[in-house]
């Protein structure tokens, strides 16, 4: 499988066009699934952890084209193809595959020199991102050149961000923190209120805010029939304190 991981949004051509290209190179049964276009917007490091949680369900042989860039076009940001654990990633080098690197037990990092005629500022992932990944998973490795993963932006970020990283449809707030390095027992803080553990909506009153580890195995903060994000205020970015 493909995995598609941006920041693009749903509207719009932008999705459509990417996908078009994959379409076209991939192999008669590989399928392109659309993990998520609602990443945390022109911000690489929150979505690294994101990734990071996601992948955990790829499998051999999966490719992931990941692309949350606000440098794009710039000379300071590298494309990339990385090879980590089996799995291959294509996009900026900003960051955005930091902890999927530092996750993994094998890795192999390229950068990608390949400058097309028809490549525009504004469009990577069309064309640039999307033609070096099919071209990587046809056995063409022409444009890659190999490079070492200490050179990489991000490199030696912590394991776990204790703060707010991503908000569903229902005003959950996803974290950075994996759920399973915080005793059940202890209690965050957010803007003053300390917040318990419970294991399921239902186990809490009806607007009250709790905690968990949702389905990625992330800290996430919720309310029973509730936006955690309107009721709490919360932002993404938002630090979060621990108690007893």
């Amino acid at each position: 499988m493909i995995y598609l991981f941006t920041d693009y949004g749903y509207q719009g051509p932008y999705v459509g066009e990417v996908k078009a290209i994959l379409d076209r190179g991939i192999n008669l049964g590989q399928s392109v699934i659309d993990l998520m276009h609602d990443a945390p917007e022109f911000n690489p490091r929150a979505s690294s952890y994101l990734l990071a949680a996601l992948a955990r369900q790829f499998s051999t042989g999966d490719a992931c084209l990941a692309i949350v860039d606000p440098g794009v076009g710039s000379i300071q940001r590298r494309p990339v193809l990385i090879v980590a654990d089996d799995i291959i990633y294509c996009g900026p080098d900003n960051g955005l595959f930091s902890i999927v690197i530092q996750n993994a037990e094998s890795v192999i990092c390229y950068e990608i020199n390949y400058n097309p005629e028809l490549l525009t500022r504004t469009f990577h992932g069309r064309d640039l991102f999307a033609p070096e990944l099919i071209k990587y998973l046809n056995n063409d490795h022409a444009n890659l050149e190999r490079t070492d993963k200490v050179s990489l932006v991000g490199v030696g970020w912590p394991d776990d961000l204790d703060e707010v990283i991503y908000f569903d449809s229902f005003g959950n707030a996803i974290t950075g923190r994996r759920g399973d390095k915080i005793a059940k027992n202890t209690c965050l803080m957010l803007n003053g209120i300390k917040i318990k553990s419970a294991k399921t909506f239902s186990a809490v009153e009806k607007n009250e805010p709790f905690w968990y580890t949702n389905s990625m195995g992330l800290v996430e903060i919720g309310v029973n029939q509730a936006s955690a994000k309107a009721q709490l205020r919360l932002n993404i970015g938002q630090l979060i304190e621990f108690a007893i």
